[in-house]
């Protein structure tokens, strides 16, 4: 995991569960750069996420990203593909991201299911990451000391489950 970008976009499912995490300033340890999709942005519409968003906005934490009609095209096209695949559905945002993230090599930050396996089903250069991934690269920077509870933490507070197989990798890298 340490190898990805020091920038990510965000979609929608990602923004709103994470806004709802105690410990979301986290994310910008770990990029430098968190860009949101203008489509994305108009998705988000109720707190704590608008006011999240907002105030990551206006303090340059997270910056704004302009949909090209090429990035379009892009994601209108990865949309059809998922649609051909035994994949779950990949809506115009979330396409948007994964585009963007083939396009500038950003880490994706989603909790949209068929945007996070679209690079395997759909055999896709681009790095998909959940909070799950995002916590367990903080943790492995130093910016957290116990994995295990900060994960723990993050579930209570967004009522988000982790997979059965995410808890069966960390508890093997931290022997719980």
């Amino acid at each position: 995991m340490s190898q990805a970008s020091r920038e990510a976009i965000a979609d929608t499912s990602f923004l709103v569960d994470w806004a709802r995490y105690s410990n979301r300033e986290l994310i910008f340890r770990v990029f430098d750069t968190v860009f949101i999709p203008e489509s994305v942005l108009r998705e988000i519409k109720l707190p704590p996420a608008v006011d999240w968003v907002a105030e990551s906005l206006a303090s340059d934490k997270m910056a704004l990203f302009t949909e090209t009609s090429e990035l379009e095209a892009e994601a209108r096209r990865l949309m059809a593909m998922s649609r051909e695949r035994p994949l779950k559905r990949i809506d115009f945002p979330e396409a948007v991201c994964l585009a963007v993230g083939l396009r500038y090599g950003y880490v994706v930050l989603t909790e949209n299911g068929g945007a996070y396996f679209a690079p395997k089903i759909l055999g896709l250069n681009v790095v998909v990451w959940r909070a799950f991934e995002v916590i367990v690269e903080a943790w492995r920077r130093g910016y957290i000391n116990n994995v295990v509870e900060e994960l723990r933490k993050y579930e209570r507070e967004t009522l988000h489950l982790f997979r059965k197989k995410d808890w069966e990798y960390i508890c093997q890298q931290t022997r719980c």
